[in-house]
């Protein structure tokens, strides 16, 4: 932990947790060697507080004697770390913030984890036990549908996702539902550190398509694409299949003034002609869509 750090969570808890007090302790603290930041859990054990250097600092707080917040760098390491003891003591370990300059990040270590069996296309893996999962929030070209060809950059989606977690144990992260109409697993799929659906996205083998109330992670999934297409990776690419916009989510309206958008993949989108001078359009985002008074295709 950095001094800057600590003693701004101290300066902030403070008032509640009497911890103005640790003030004192920074004034009586010896000159250190050099202004360079000192990580307090790695210094040598201190010795705990005596009573009546507590008593000596409670007076001086209802005198109201400890008004500023000294140079951090005349602060010795012991100070610091019997501030950062004086702390840990006040607040149950239950009730505690982590003082720590380091965010924590979601990983695949807390959650339940699985082994990938089979990837069986850009969003759906099976795992042991024989269960389907569908990654939720993004969709990724049909490959394996019998109804429909192979479209296009599906099989690049396939093979990125197979190299990211196929014979890999995965966390599997719910939102709201727990499967889909196919009684597939809806699950965010985690291999350590990275969510498999936001890089699938980011790089440009997704799409961002999400369904209510599984939005979590909708904001970043649509910053995401966003960057993905401003870079031209993937399905993003000068080779997708051209319109005006280089957008593929078809904005319809039908015979009695509704408007539908349909995505790839769905099935009436490969029948869907879009016709601008009726005031059908393309969009690039679902979001783009919704806002501009679009519903999504139900089939």
């Amino acid at each position: 932990m950095s001094k800057k750090i600590l003693i701004f969570l101290i300066f902030i808890i403070a008032p509640v947790l009497t911890g103005l007090y640790l003030q004192v302790r920074f004034l009586s603290g010896s000159p250190s060697q050099n202004n360079q930041t000192r990580n307090i859990s790695q210094t040598t054990p201190v010795e705990p507080l005596k009573q009546e250097e507590k008593q000596e600092i409670e007076n001086k707080i209802f005198k109201n004697e400890l008004l500023d917040i000294p140079d951090t760098s005349d602060v010795s390491n012991d100070t610091l770390a019997k501030v950062e003891q004086l702390i840990n003591s006040f607040i149950p370990a239950s009730q505690s913030p982590q003082v720590s300059s380091q965010k924590k990040q979601p990983a695949s270590s807390q959650f339940q984890t699985f082994l990938v069996t089979r990837v069986i296309d850009g969003d759906t893996i099976e795992i042991e036990g024989g269960e389907k999962v569908r990654y939720i929030g993004i969709d990724t070209p049909e490959t394996v549908d019998p109804r429909k060809p192979v479209q296009f950059f599906g099989k690049e989606a396939a093979e990125k996702n197979h190299h990211l977690v196929e014979g890999k144990r995965v966390g599997l992260q719910k939102d709201i539902s727990e499967t889909d109409k196919y009684g597939r697993l809806l699950r965010y799929v985690w291999l350590g550190e990275s969510m498999i659906n936001l890089v699938l996205v980011k790089e440009g083998y997704a799409r961002v398509s999400t369904y209510p109330p599984d939005v979590k992670y909708q904001a970043l999934f649509i910053d995401a694409e966003r960057e993905a297409r401003e870079k031209g990776l993937g399905l993003w690419g000068n080779s997708i299949p051209a319109n005006q916009n280089q957008c593929l989510i078809k904005g319809n309206i039908s015979s009695s003034g509704e408007k539908i958008y349909h995505l790839p993949g769905g099935e009436y989108y490969d029948k869907t002609v879009i016709d601008e001078s009726k005031g059908e359009r393309w969009f690039c985002t679902e979001e783009e869509a919704q806002v501009a008074g679009w519903r999504k295709s139900k089939l």
